[in-house]
């Protein structure tokens, strides 16, 4: 070993020291050093060491794999009991196939499009992830900061690790807010009251966590990884729990006993509207019978949404749910799909199928635990670029055009 691969491991191990001492706990150092520590380490040979290497999303995967704890990477990777349905929103898109047209002028292509009656410079958005600060030290702000420069919009999670101001701030435009309704009105009232004070002009609310999920990649994962969590985060009661994170501070936690939604109904969807004059969303709907019901219930837009196959374990595709959604809808209210897009070809196949807009997770995830605010810019460039160049190879010139002339399924 020369004195230089000497003196990177020596400062390998000191960080690996720091970042898992109980003696940082609560300092707020934990995320730098976990950061610092990533950077120090020497990535395998076959795997990119710099965001513009990267050929597409897919090539980020396994270098966050290899910074991340590994209890986070499971966290990230995991679906619901045996992955079934986290599978099938990526085998999905192979039950669709383009028809192409040719000899059309695709010199000049129009990506941008509206949503909300706002024009938006594409139809990519970052979904809401929580927690980003596990995967650098930067967390949303980086996302952020990434989302301005390629023109995205960004839906910030409730489980945030860095505030709603400090995001909108980061991004230089207003952000949409994710909320996490849980049992407790009070709780939901202020969150979402803080998110419209930031200037988030649409709520959209997690409808599909009435229940634990059974993650048992995450517990695989929790059971290999020796790293001392206490420096990180906190352990005990809900509240307990909740206190320190970004959008909890100053809500009163007294006495919450769980987190899921068990006893959401539509009547919280009257309560929230007559709460706010942010628009409000449901993130999670799967059925025309659903959908039908949003627009009963003065529903502005709808999420088409498995949670990433982490919610249920339908074994439907959220691609494959998509089509009964948007007919039920008949053009109402704007509906928008995530789970399981990696190429530009995914883009435009729910485009197609009736989305007005795709919303994006692990890709950009897998960026920032790579290689932070420029791991998240290179993977939603790489994005644009692919569905611009879909959107050529099918002949059309802007995203009104896209329709389901050029789509069939397999």
């Amino acid at each position: 070993m020369s004195a230089n691969d000497g003196s990177a491991e020596s400062r390998r191990q000191f960080l690996s020291f720091l970042a898992s001492t109980p003696v940082l706990a609560g300092s707020g150092l934990v995320p730098y050093f976990a950061s610092a520590l990533a950077s120090a380490q020497d990535l395998p040979a076959d795997l990119i060491r710099a965001a513009e290497e990267a050929l597409n999303v897919f090539a980020f995967e396994p270098v966050a794999k290899d910074r991340m704890l590994p209890v986070h990477y499971g966290y990230t990777a995991s679906g619901t009991d045996d992955e079934e349905t986290l599978r099938a929103n990526r085998e999905g898109f192979q039950k669709y196939r383009l028809r192409v047209r040719r000899l059309i002028d695709v010199r000049n292509v129009d990506t941008s499009t509206e949503v909300f009656g706002q024009r938006i410079d594409n139809p990519i958005m970052l979904a809401p992830v929580g927690g980003q600060g596990k995967y650098h030290v930067e967390g949303e702000v980086a996302s952020a900061r990434a989302a301005r420069v390629g023109g995205h919009t960004q839906i910030l999670s409730t489980a945030t690790s860095q505030t709603v101001e400090d995001v909108t701030a980061a991004r230089g435009a207003p952000i949409w807010f994710q909320l996490y309704p849980s049992n407790y009105w009070h709780v939901a009232e202020a969150l979402a009251k803080r998110a419209e004070q930031a200037g988030c002009p649409v709520v959209a609310v997690t409808v599909d966590r009435a229940s634990p999920r059974n993650m048992e990649t995450l517990e695989r994962y929790r059971r290999a990884d020796t790293t001392n969590c206490n420096a990180c985060h906190t352990f005990g009661p809900p509240a307990e729990r909740l206190r320190d994170r970004a959008m909890y501070r100053g809500i009163d936690l007294d006495g919450i006993e769980s987190l899921q939604a068990s006893g959401l109904t539509w009547d919280f969807v009257d309560r929230l509207k007559s709460a706010t004059s942010m628009r409000v969303m449901l993130k999670g709907i799967v059925t025309a019978e659903d959908a039908a019901l949003c627009l009963q219930y003065g529903v502005d837009g709808i999420i088409v949404s498995n949670h990433g196959g982490r919610s249920e374990a339908s074994g439907r595709s959220t691609i494959e749910t998509l089509p009964e959604i948007v007919a039920a809808v008949n053009g109402r209210i704007p509906v928008i799909v995530d789970g399981g897009f990696r190429r530009g070809s995914d883009i435009f196949k729910a485009l197609a199928l009736g989305a007005d807009a795709v919303c994006i997770g692990r890709p950009y995830v897998w960026g920032l635990g790579s290689f932070g605010q420029a791991g998240v810019e290179r993977v939603l460039e790489i994005l644009r670029t692919e569905f611009e160049r879909v959107m050529k190879e099918c002949g059309v010139t802007s995203v009104a055009q896209i329709n389901s002339s050029y789509i069939e399924r397999a």
